[in-house]
């Protein structure tokens, strides 16, 4: 029995065995070999989605290639990827993703399976840019979903949290390789608050970053430039000072109101770089923290920003890292936190050594109070009765679930908990 850990430490599982298959054969051999399957890529979960005491299974050692469609606007590619793989060799080959998300290792099935995101009011998740799915389900068998095949399925497995089979292949949508440069910049939260909408039309990716305890924002933007240019490093957050705050923040929490000002005050310098897209939308991301982040009504965005921050310096709740506020499209998706409509992503993090457990739940009273749902890879408390209030489409895909995989080999504990099915 082996010992398995996400990225951050906090979820800590045991499974019976873990697998690295390298082929079909050997990948249905474990299936059909397993009473419970779960799939972990790069651990970057903070809800316990690869927790088992069955199989684990990582894909990034499966065989596969990228294929590129002959109209070049999709690809078929390895699921277990790193996003940090996949973007590399589609830009090898004249191709980018239409959007990424601020860190890339991830692999693509979990980052599709969980609705991760990057920010751009007019870009939708990566599960939007799902084209087709190559699984293989409990039984061992290998199945082809698509917009006209196994519709159901493809629709389910869009957003799947992993419950309908282990994906070996995935068709991507993709877009001419591009050029990105990224403006860093400081100002006024008061500025922020009456010009976001301003600022977010006038870019196609736009977010900011706050503490709670400043007055004054870290604010992002990326556009699209014409290539070549030169790769010029940087980062949104200079990590070095930020770890040394954050330690002395750990041990003394009282000064972190006071290290936060000091910081935004010694950090007024704006910063541009720019390059290939793929390597502009990562930030560099060493240091360990918590996360809990919820999508909301656009409208509902801002205002309930504000009454975070409100309620965290009311609290006093030391919450060493800042406050991120980014926007996303809405989408079609059954189980996606996007599907109401265009959305504002508010993400609370904490330095992965500090207590969490007894702040987050306040905080996410405030995000429900603005008709929030949860990332679903990042901690929430739902149970089956929010999921069913916040997703008219749940029988629909409990009913995909159940026809493909009826002895819940694809579950686990927190996931049957979680749609209120047996285990």
């Amino acid at each position: 029995m082996a010992e398995w850990r996400n990225w951050s430490g906090s979820v800590v599982a045991a499974p019976a065995r873990c697998e690295r298959p390298r082929d079909e054969a050997a990948l249905r051999r474990i299936v059909q070999g397993a009473t419970r399957v779960r799939v972990t890529g790069a651990g970057h979960s903070f809800m316990p989605l690869c927790d088992t005491d069955g199989t684990l299974v990582s894909m990034a050692d499966y065989e596969g290639a990228i294929e590129v469609a002959p109209d070049r606007e999709t690809v078929w590619a390895p699921a277990g990827w790193g996003l940090d793989r996949l973007t590399a060799a589609l830009w090898d080959l004249g191709l980018s993703l239409a959007n990424q998300g601020d860190v890339n290792p991830q692999s693509l099935a979990g980052a599709l399976a969980t609705g991760t995101h990057g920010t751009g009011a007019d870009l939708g998740s990566l599960s939007t840019q799902a084209r087709g799915f190559e699984l293989m389900l409990a039984d061992g068998s290998l199945v082809e979903c698509g917009p006209d095949r196994h519709p159901d399925l493809y629709q389910a497995q869009r957003l799947s949290l992993g419950l309908f089979g282990i994906a070996t292949r995935i068709r991507i949508a993709v877009v001419p390789a591009y050029h990105l440069e990224e403006r860093v910049e400081r100002r006024p939260l008061e500025e922020m608050a009456e010009r976001w909408e301003e600022f977010a039309g006038a870019t196609r990716h736009f977010e900011f970053f706050v503490f709670p305890y400043a007055d004054q924002v870290i604010f992002k933007t990326l556009h699209p430039v014409a290539g070549p240019v030169d790769m010029a490093d940087g980062n949104d957050i200079e990590e070095g000072p930020f770890r040394v705050a954050l330690e002395t923040g750990r041990r003394a929490p009282r000064l972190i109101p006071s290290i936060q000002r000091g910081m935004m005050k010694l950090s007024g310098k704006s910063t541009t770089r720019a390059g290939p897209a793929w390597r502009i939308f990562p930030s560099d991301r060493s240091i360990r923290f918590e996360e809990m982040e919820y999508e909301l009504p656009r409208a509902n965005g801002l205002p309930t920003l504000m009454e975070t921050i409100a309620y965290i310096r009311r609290e006093r709740l030391p919450i060493a890292f800042p406050l991120e506020f980014r926007l996303t499209a809405a989408d079609d998706i059954w189980m996606s936190p996007f599907s109401f409509g265009p959305a504002a992503s508010i993400s609370l993090h904490q330095y992965a050594p500090m207590e969490w457990r007894s702040l987050f739940p306040g905080v996410e009273r405030v995000f429900q109070a603005g008709g929030g749902r949860p990332h679903w890879a990042k901690r929430h408390t739902l149970g089956p009765d929010d999921v069913r209030r916040l997703y008219p489409r749940t029988d629909d895909f409990l009913r995909v679930r159940a026809a493909v995989d009826p002895a819940g080999t694809f579950l686990n504990r927190d996931l049957a908990h979680l749609f209120g099915v047996a285990a």
